[in-house]
């Protein structure tokens, strides 16, 4: 579900992921950030533990939704995770089936990387129970995180589900990236950051008035 291609008829919605630390979680949400993304995937440089992730949540304003990622987990290990911290909304990076997303009682968003050959239409139809689909670039290396971009204009137009952009946004390119694929939300990592797992406030801010000059610029 992108958003009508005559305007914007809403405002886009802004999730920082890979927080680590409580001043990054404070600076995203004093910033405007609708969404913070918590990693839990022990091979990226963005990883938290469960007790980390758990004090993260519990320095939160309200109405900023905490969101948990895993990219091929045990279910055991997703319940673990969840006994402890709060989330509001899981989000799922690897190959994870449907039946496996949706077996956690939380919404869930799918993530699909823009591989060569995928025809995200069918995939998107594969998690009719998703609240969302991330898409992001593909690499054969990383599960998301890369810091690349993909062709924008392999986006099918009318989706099903409402579309979260990632994928090489920073601030410099984000507006350019509303305009042209009209998503319901763009997240962002390494396009805010100093260093990995380290996020820069300017940046953030920088990055959301992005998102914001769009709304501006249509007259909403």
């Amino acid at each position: 579900m992108n958003l009508p291609a005559g305007g914007l008829p809403m405002r886009v919605r802004v999730k920082i992921c890979g927080i680590t630390r409580p001043e990054d979680a404070r600076a995203a949400a004093e910033a405007g950030a609708d969404a913070l993304g918590l990693v839990f995937y022990a091979r990226s440089p963005r990883a938290v533990t469960a007790e980390q992730a758990a004090a993260l949540c519990a320095g939160l304003p309200p109405f900023v939704t905490s969101v948990g990622l895993f990219v091929d987990p045990a279910a055991e290990e997703v319940r673990r995770v969840l006994e402890g911290v709060p989330l509001d909304l899981l989000q799922f990076h690897g190959d994870e089936p449907a039946d496996f997303c949706r077996q956690f009682g939380r919404p869930y968003l799918k993530a699909l990387a823009m591989r060569p050959d995928v025809d995200i239409a069918a995939r998107v139809a594969d998690y009719p129970d998703a609240a969302g689909i991330l898409l992001d670039a593909w690499h054969p290396a990383v599960p998301g995180g890369s810091g690349e971009t993909f062709d924008w204009d392999r986006i099918p137009r009318e989706l099903a589900k409402p579309v979260v952009l990632a994928g090489g946004l920073h601030p410099g390119n984000v507006a350019e990236a509303i305009e042209r694929t009209r998503p319901w939300a763009v997240d962002v990592s390494s396009g805010v950051e100093a260093d990995k797992g380290i996020k820069d406030p300017a940046l953030i801010r920088a990055f959301i008035r992005g998102v914001n000059s769009v709304h501006s610029q249509s007259g909403d």
